[in-house]
């Protein structure tokens, strides 16, 4: 069994919509992608969305599942992220971990739970396209597959793979 996720950070956005050079950069990504996917989601927020939504209008390709929000994959605890981004002075895991051990600890379980169901509703095979948010990306990683990956810039996404019980973590480079 092989499924695969690629999970991408959404572009450059002014609050919660994308600003026209985000909108620009995900048009180009998309346009860019490898495409096959199975699955489509989003975290709800409407700059996740609306970077999936130009993903797909760029790759035009069917995607036969869909696109789904899966509100998971997005932190009910955002402000203290920030907190803990402040205090830290860097986005990495481990710094956020040492300034907030818990919110890292507690939220990395339920966003990696989050991203688990994502590969539990691929078959076999299948690929899923997904766009959220910086650090929670990067702490759903962690939850699932136990693997501390860098901080991703605006744009930039991870591939994680399962096959049988195991995950690899490696970097998405377009063509």
């Amino acid at each position: 069994m092989r499924k695969e996720v690629e999970l991408w950070r959404h572009t450059d956005a002014d609050g919660d919509i994308l600003s026209a050079e985000g909108v620009r950069t995900a048009q180009e990504i998309g346009s860019r992608l490898r495409g096959e996917y199975e699955l489509a989601v989003s975290t709800g927020a409407q700059r996740a969305t609306q970077t999936l939504a130009c993903f797909l209008t760029a790759l035009s390709q069917r995607v036969p599942g869909g696109v789904v929000v899966e509100r998971g994959l997005r932190s009910e605890v955002e402000d203290r992220w920030r907190s803990a981004y402040q205090k830290a002075g860097n986005g990495e895991l481990g710094a956020l971990r040492a300034a907030d051990p818990e919110l890292v600890a507690e939220d990395s379980e339920r966003l990696g739970a989050a991203l688990g169901r994502v590969f539990e509703r691929l078959p076999d095979g299948a690929r899923a396209l997904v766009v959220g948010h910086s650090p929670t990306n990067e702490a759903a990683v962690l939850g699932l597959t136990g693997e501390v990956v860098a901080p991703l810039p605006k744009g930039a996404g991870v591939l994680v793979v399962a096959s049988d019980d195991t995950f690899e973590v490696e970097p998405i480079e377009l063509a």
